[in-house]
């Protein structure tokens, strides 16, 4: 996966990682590149610091420190070299290029009326490797439809950052738009009218609007748009069936879920929380899930076995919102394909 974004590290530092082992540029999550501290990556879950022989090392100590050279000719190649061109970007904290992969961003925030207008003086640097994983939801899915309605029934995915919350929705989004095989021939549904709202443009990672991630035929995406207005804008214009939507917990994101929902369109949103119990901390994210808008939660969690699900239904909560689920996690098949495999 390094691959996918070498082109943009310094030539210094890209000949640094093309070293690293076959099996640790294949799953790389993140680059954390922090100017005169030491580089960091992320991958199969766990963490070290690069060496500056290219060694993989748990502690600090001997690490390759990126020079503040280095991090400016990461900041112009991430930006197109017109740093004005991306101050909207900037001031969210993070750039999303070409591939669906996103760059966030650390540095002296520029404040105009007490509210952040940019970063300058950038220092640090996360690149998070966006990932396409055919059949990643292949597992879960079929648990999620409805069939008296024929669709997905509306479902929230809670979980902390890098679980494959954002890889699992783009894959559920692909499949309902080719139609989904449940495993009994009675039991396929017809592939949907999809609206994915892109705000970060990670899902679809479309380029001049195109989608470069395979999200299915029958898929409109609002790309670069804040959720609760893209999907406002999808519900006016696309009639879609089913409504993909990322990193939900704002009040406008809230309401217009409650939109759909009267409408009679399924929403599959994710947030982050590490657990139901977690997401009462977000009171308006709590009420919509106490309020029904939602027929399944699921939470997902990482092990050393791969990505594991828990399914709550919308029951479960409105019988008893502080009683825990009675399922078990379940464990997605590692062996077939679409799976989240964790490499060896």
């Amino acid at each position: 996966m390094l691959s996918h974004v070498s082109h943009l590290l310094p030539l210094e530092l890209k000949k640094l990682l093309d070293g690293l082992p076959a099996d640790v540029k294949g799953s790389l999550e993140e680059i954390r590149i922090r100017e005169n501290r030491p580089l960091e990556i992320s991958y199969r879950g766990g963490y070290r610091f690069v060496g500056s022989d290219g060694s993989l090392k748990l502690q600090s100590d001997g690490s390759l420190k990126p020079t503040a050279e280095q991090c400016r000719k990461l900041l112009e190649r991430i930006t197109n070299y017109s740093l004005y061109a991306m101050e909207e970007e900037l001031r969210r904290g993070y750039i999303t290029v070409s591939g669906g992969h996103r760059i966030g961003l650390a540095g002296r925030t520029i404040l105009d009326g007490g509210s952040v207008r940019g970063i300058r003086d950038i220092g640090g640097f996360n690149i998070r490797i966006a990932r396409e994983v055919i059949g990643a939801a292949a597992h879960l899915l079929p648990k999620l439809i409805d069939k008296v309605r024929g669709t997905v029934g509306s479902t929230l995915i809670l979980a902390p950052p890098q679980q494959g919350k954002t890889t699992l929705i783009r894959d559920i989004a692909r499949t309902l738009s080719y139609g989904s095989q449940t495993g009994i021939e009675r039991d396929a549904i017809a592939g949907k009218k999809v609206g994915i709202v892109d705000e970060r443009s990670e899902i679809a990672a479309c380029v001049r609007g195109i989608p470069t991630f395979d999200v299915g035929p029958r898929t409109d995406v609002m790309d670069a748009c804040p959720k609760a207005e893209g999907m406002m804008m999808l519900l006016r214009s696309m009639s879609p069936e089913v409504l993909i939507v990322d990193e939900i917990g704002r009040p406008e994101d809230i309401d217009a879920i409650r939109e759909a929902s009267h409408a009679g369109v399924s929403v599959v949103a994710t947030a982050h929380a590490f657990d139901v119990q977690d997401a009462k901390g977000r009171p308006e994210l709590y009420r919509l899930i106490q309020e029904g808008a939602f027929a399944h939660i699921v939470e997902l969690k990482r092990s050393l076995d791969g990505i594991m699900h828990r399914i709550i239904s919308a029951g479960v909560l409105q019988q008893a919102s502080s009683a825990k689920s009675r399922e078990q996690p379940s464990v997605m098949n590692l062996a077939g394909a679409g799976a989240f495999r964790r490499e060896q």
